[in-house]
């Protein structure tokens, strides 16, 4: 029996990277919970006071490190991008190329104030859940990026619906209707789902 398999949105890892399951769990609730932990000690790094105007979220070895951060006790790929193709996000052999130039435009957006700030912190999240870097997790590592971005803007992090979006149901299905409206240009869903 596979531990992962596609559900709700979910993108599904194939038996080799489930293979690179660090801990011995039986049950999707069981790794839920594993990797709640893992999570909450990523974002106290990611969102301590000290940090956040320290280190700079818009650079390529800060994205992988924080998915690391994420992940490290539960996966042994753990912050490195994706080498197989998924049911989302764009081809793996794209996403160093992607990342780069999203990071570059954002860069862009904070220097010319584009948009506001809560705007360009949840278009920021929507382009890397589009591009998808990791092999799983991208959307609490784009979730908790978009929160350190808006942090380092001096505004509070996003709420999220104030659900646990990696359990099936009504948060997570509004989640990803406003993220498929995102992907026509209409973000503000998203916006409204992120302070809701």
């Amino acid at each position: 029996m596979r531990l992962l398999d596609e559900e709700d949105g979910k993108t599904p890892l194939s038996p080799e990277e489930q293979a690179d399951l660090i801990p011995s769990l039986a049950t999707r609730e069981e790794l839920n919970e594993w990797e709640r932990q893992n999570i909450l000690e990523a974002y106290g790094w990611a969102l301590e006071e000290k940090s956040i105007g320290r280190r700079d979220p818009l650079t390529e070895p800060y994205v992988r490190e924080l998915h690391k951060r994420m992940f490290d006790q539960t996966w042994k790929w753990a912050g490195q991008y994706r080498i197989t193709e998924k049911n989302i996000g764009i081809p793996f052999y794209q996403i160093q190329n992607s990342l780069a130039a999203l990071l570059g435009d954002v860069r862009f957006w904070l220097e010319h104030e584009t948009y506001a700030p809560d705007e360009i912190a949840v278009r920021f999240h929507h382009r890397i859940v589009f591009i998808h870097p990791f092999s799983y997790g991208n959307g609490r590592h784009a979730r908790l990026m978009a929160d350190v971005l808006a942090r380092r803007q001096g505004r509070p992090a996003f709420t999220w619906g104030g659900a646990e979006l990696t359990q099936s149901g009504g948060f997570r299905q509004k989640y990803i209707e406003a993220l498929r409206a995102a992907d026509k240009n209409e973000i503000d869903l998203l916006i409204g789902f992120a302070r809701s």
